[in-house]
């Protein structure tokens, strides 16, 4: 099996859009295909290769809801507990009430809270170069990530509209925490890694700034332009204020992450695993297999096109060539771009790294026109 037309956006990406180096894996059935472009490390020129570890950003989320979904098969929650049940007080601040809040709001970026990756306490320390390089490996407790999620009012109320919110899934891991009396790291390990075989996959211990080998350098050019005013940013301006093109990008290889969302390392060819169970329900019990994938829509959001959303993961609005909907993981931030996309049946399944965040919707969206004929330009 030889995808022409993927390497093609592969060779693409790295000649024209600027991606260092650029990974895509498929499993179609029983046979699968590795295709890469570009480097691992500009300084040596090691190529990319099959197995790396790689930051899969707000991949994790699927994970996290996963994980309470399974708790939920077990009755030892509901997805429809308010959060006060589980973290009493931690929402009732700043306009948020933690008894209409729920689980479900949460995953599926719906209760209401503001956009925290444009929290000025991640935009001040990552927002230009020097701030970064002075910052990269500050640490972030439990306590700074909850006082962050409510740091600004809400942006509407539960349930009424999706706005993508980091600060629901630093919620949600730390329910897990408090449910389970373990952490994170094991559950996922337990529910989710071992049972589906990622033996490649695994939570980032806090204070880890580097990776597992084998693993790529990771580059950014995710920086805005020196002097800019933080507080001035918005969802709907960012793009706008970025620093200007050209500039070589910073190697942030080396970078604490414990602000991140579930902070998972895996590989393409462990995500294709997870990203397949989840979209099939092979994972999870049936009925809770149709919680996660009850959708709502993110029009009119900036965010992804083209896509609703689910609990922790996104559901295309167009289907493959061969009818079936596309569901699927993804997560970009400084230093690295991990895309996973599957059909409904699991069968079919394309997973995407790049060791540059996401600079265009583009280069997937050729991909997986190219892998499973859907048109899903932006």
């Amino acid at each position: 099996m030889i995808y022409t037309d993927i390497q093609q956006v592969l060779d693409w990406a790295v000649a024209e859009v600027g991606v260092p180096g650029i990974v895509a894996e498929v499993r179609d059935g029983d046979r699968t295909w590795f295709g890469t472009a570009g480097v691992a490390d500009l300084r040596t020129g090691a190529p990319r290769r099959p197995g790396e570890h790689a930051q899969i950003g707000s991949g994790g989320k699927a994970v996290m809801a996963a994980v309470l979904l399974g708790l939920e098969a077990e009755g030892r929650l509901s997805i429809d507990d308010p959060v006060n049940t589980y973290l009493p007080g931690v929402l009732d601040v700043n306009g948020y009430d933690g008894d209409k809040i729920t689980i479900r709001h949460l995953l599926s970026n719906t209760g209401g809270l503001f956009a925290t990756g444009l929290a000025p306490e991640l935009t001040d320390r990552y927002g230009t170069r020097a701030a970064f390089l002075e910052h990269r490996f500050d640490r972030f407790t439990t306590e700074d990530l909850f006082r962050m999620t409510v740091s600004q009012p809400p942006v509407a109320e539960p349930g009424e509209r999706f706005l993508y919110a980091n600060g629901g899934f630093y919620l949600a891991e730390a329910m897990i925490e408090k449910i389970t009396g373990t952490g994170f790291a094991e559950e996922a390990e337990r529910r989710v890694f071992r049972p589906l075989g990622m033996a490649n996959t695994y939570v980032r211990p806090r204070g880890e700034t580097g990776y597992r080998d084998p693993h790529p350098r990771a580059y950014s050019r995710q920086f805005f332009k020196d002097g800019t005013d933080m507080t001035a940013v918005t969802a709907e301006n960012w793009e706008s204020l970025f620093e200007e093109p050209g500039l070589e990008p910073l190697d942030v290889t080396e970078f604490d992450t414990s602000w991140l969302p579930g902070n998972i390392v895996s590989t393409t060819g462990d995500m294709i695993r997870l990203v397949g169970a989840l979209a099939s329900g092979t994972l999870l019990p049936r009925v809770q297999h149709q919680k996660m994938w009850t959708t709502v829509s993110t029009e009119g959001t900036n965010w992804l096109p083209h896509t609703r959303y689910g609990l922790g993961l996104f559901e295309f609005d167009k289907a493959a060539a061969d009818g079936q909907a596309l569901r699927g993981v993804g997560g970009s931030y400084w230093g690295s771009m991990f895309f996973t996309v599957s059909t409904a049946d699991g069968a079919h399944v394309i997973s995407v790294q790049t060791n540059l965040e996401l600079r265009s919707w583009e280069v997937l969206s050729r991909i997986f026109e190219a892998g499973f004929g859907a048109s899903l330009g932006a």
